[in-house]
């Protein structure tokens, strides 16, 4: 939801930095997997408690993805594979995090890391599977034009997730409210992205 108007404001600032890194021959595939790297490092630390080094790992995690994608507009580097290679060590770190909190109390954490869980797959599987075909019909993608993908809008998108890990890193002690009521946001995401996702298909299969 706050994608949208958060991702411009961001943008601007990361130039400066993309063009020192370009300088120095580093490309956008190996910010991502650094990234990633950087960002699995959580769930051990959230697994043995030391919450504000997970944030740490956490938040230059989301430094780098979104210094990968103004890379690779920056370098003309902008590829399918690219964005395939994002998008799917995006979606392992997410679900590390809810993980390392299961692995840190499995009694108090599990059935909400396993609601969370299942919450995060379902809104992957909901706007990964109208981005295959939208690809198909080749829909504009007017709010989202620097992604390599299309994106279907959403009450939880990254914003709003990154927003909840560094919540949970801050008061690991409400992991169970704040994942319920997070999960909770995605079933209305998830609901959304299918009921509006199958309408605009049906719509355009029946105009052709």
């Amino acid at each position: 939801m706050l994608d949208k108007f958060i991702t411009p404001v961001i943008k601007p600032l990361l130039t400066p930095i993309v063009a020192t890194l370009h300088k120095l021959g580093i490309t956008a595939d190996q910010l991502t997997v650094a990234g990633f790297l950087i960002g699995m490092l959580a769930l051990p630390l959230l697994a043995f408690e030391l919450w504000y080094g997970a944030l740490a790992a956490i938040i230059l995690n989301r430094i780098f993805d979104g210094l990968d994608g103004a890379m690779a507009r920056y370098a003309q580097q902008s590829s399918s594979a690219g964005g395939y290679l994002d998008i799917t060590l995006d979606f392992l770190f997410y679900a590390a995090v809810p993980l390392g909190f299961i692995l840190a109390n499995p009694a108090q954490n599990a059935i909400a890391g396993a609601l969370l869980l299942s919450a995060f797959i379902g809104t992957g599987s909901s706007f990964l599977a109208f981005a295959i075909s939208a690809e198909k019909f080749q829909l504009d993608k007017p709010q989202f034009k620097y992604k390599s993908f299309y994106y279907l809008n959403g009450l939880t998108e990254g914003t709003e997730t990154i927003a909840l890990f560094i919540a949970l890193c801050i008061w690991p002690q409400h992991f169970v409210l704040l994942a319920g009521i997070f999960a909770t946001a995605c079933a209305v995401t998830i609901f959304t992205r299918i009921h509006g996702g199958y309408h605009t298909l049906k719509q355009l299969e029946s105009t052709k």
